[in-house]
């Protein structure tokens, strides 16, 4: 049996685009609960740091996942099923030449600064742990921010890491997808 792509008809189609919808639904009121706490905290104290309120939040219930990790979770897994229910706009001869160069080298830009951004943010997280740790006291991970790149607006460290994590893993598997041979559209109805 010779591997094909997902077809419209196919059962399987369906599972990925109903749970493009849901990861969908799950970013989508992310934002919107991430910009109405910040934004409350803004007009409360005059500041804010990116990321903590949806971080520090946990659904659904205590000690179960935080909004971060829902976040994290449904834009690698939605990509995923965006790019197995997608990939007739990218098959055949629809992106070549130039436009695939052009596309191949802003996937590969992408996913070398996340992949910066990774490995910073996680040496800024274990410098604060260390540093906590000289001190004689265990720094709760979970309120460490950096200034960077704004001073008057931190970003959460931990938020900032599963974030640029997860640009990182789209951006590779997105560079691995428009490496590899396309088939032709005529190909995948036989």
């Amino acid at each position: 049996m010779k591997p094909r792509h997902l077809e419209r008809t196919d059962k399987g189609y369906k599972v990925f685009l109903y749970i493009f919808y849901v990861c969908g639904f799950i970013m989508a009121s992310s934002l919107v609960y991430g910009v109405y706490v910040t934004t409350i905290e803004w007009m409360e104290s005059g500041t804010y740091v990116m990321g903590e309120a949806i971080h520090n939040t946990t659904i659904p219930f205590e000690n179960f996942a935080r909004v971060s990790t829902w976040i994290f979770f449904s834009t690698i897994i939605g990509w995923y099923c965006v790019s197995r229910i997608g990939w007739k706009r990218t098959a055949g001869n629809k992106i070549v030449g130039t436009k695939m160069a052009l596309l191949q080298l802003m996937l590969l830009g992408f996913a070398i600064i996340t992949l910066f951004e990774v490995l910073y943010n996680f040496s800024i997280l274990t410098a604060q742990i260390s540093a906590g740790i000289t001190d004689g006291v265990l720094p709760d991970i979970d309120r460490l921010s950096i200034a960077y790149p704004d001073p008057e607006r931190p970003w959460n460290t931990i938020f900032a890491i599963k974030m640029f994590l997860a640009s990182f893993i789209i951006s590779t598997h997105a560079f691995y997808l428009s490496t590899k041979p396309r088939k032709p559209l005529d190909e995948s109805e036989t």
